[in-house]
């Protein structure tokens, strides 16, 4: 750990790489915040580790702590990143200063609404189509209706693409028969700041941040109106993003 910096790990969802995904919001964050991307897990090799599960994702996130000197330190999650900080803060709370949440992929499945339901029930079809029509497909289910889904890339695909698909599959199933410690979560006393898109499909996302507002202590929502899944607010607003963020932390101190 850099000395007198703030210590920060921020986990990528499912599909863009966390060296990519984070570099601008590192750069907005400043030269005081020690910021750790730290890529998933799953994707450690060319198919999903065996016996791979959320609490793999929780092992390397206490071992990139651990390497990093973080005794305490503040945990930043998006989609599949963030089911993977809600996992990590029900198993070992007492290492979280602060928890952010951006669209998390999953919060469990204590106490979904029918909305919510029905759109994992479309993510669990999407997750067994062929891999060609199951990008698209994801996509889609994902944005409110009515917005435009974003123009697939020109090009010949990168190549950390051809591991996506199949780790998607392995999120859909560890969020299918995964469970969720809920009640650990309910004595969680830092501040959680759950970042939602205004564009995002609102009967999954905005349901999810409905329900962990009835778990968190303290919890915030903040709502980025032009946003959606997959043009997050780290991406696109990374100075708006980091404002939110050093808020957060800012509130983590003082209740310390």
């Amino acid at each position: 750990m850099q000395a007198n910096k703030i210590p920060v790990i921020l986990l990528p969802g499912g599909v863009m790489p966390a060296a990519l995904a984070y570099a601008d919001l590192v750069d907005a964050l400043g030269a005081d915040v020690d910021a750790r991307p730290k890529e998933l897990e799953i994707y450690a090799g060319d198919e999903p580790p065996e016996g791979w599960g959320l609490h793999t994702e929780v092992g390397g996130i206490s071992r990139l702590a651990d390497e990093a000197g973080f005794e305490r330190f503040h945990l930043v999650g998006y989609s599949g990143g963030g089911a993977s900080s809600l996992a990590f803060c029900a198993t070992h709370p007492d290492r979280l200063l602060s928890l952010a949440l951006s669209e998390p992929a999953w919060a469990g499945n204590e106490g979904q609404s029918d909305k919510e339901r029905s759109r994992w029930q479309e993510f669990d079809r999407i997750g067994r189509l062929p891999p060609q029509e199951m990008m698209p497909a994801f996509v889609r289910a994902q944005i409110r209706e009515g917005v435009d889904a974003p123009a697939p890339p020109q090009g010949d695909p990168p190549p950390w693409m051809r591991t996506r698909p199949a780790g998607l599959k392995a999120f859909i199933e560890e969020f299918n028969g995964g469970t969720l410690d809920m009640e650990r979560l309910r004595t969680f006393d830092r501040p959680v700041l759950f970042t939602l898109g205004g564009k995002s499909h609102p009967d999954y996302y905005a349901e999810i941040a409905k329900r962990l507002d009835g778990v968190f202590p303290d919890f915030t929502l903040d709502v980025f109106e032009e946003r959606h899944h997959f043009d997050p607010p780290h991406r696109v607003e990374p100075e708006r993003y980091a404002k939110s963020l050093r808020a957060l932390w800012d509130r983590a101190a003082a209740e310390r």
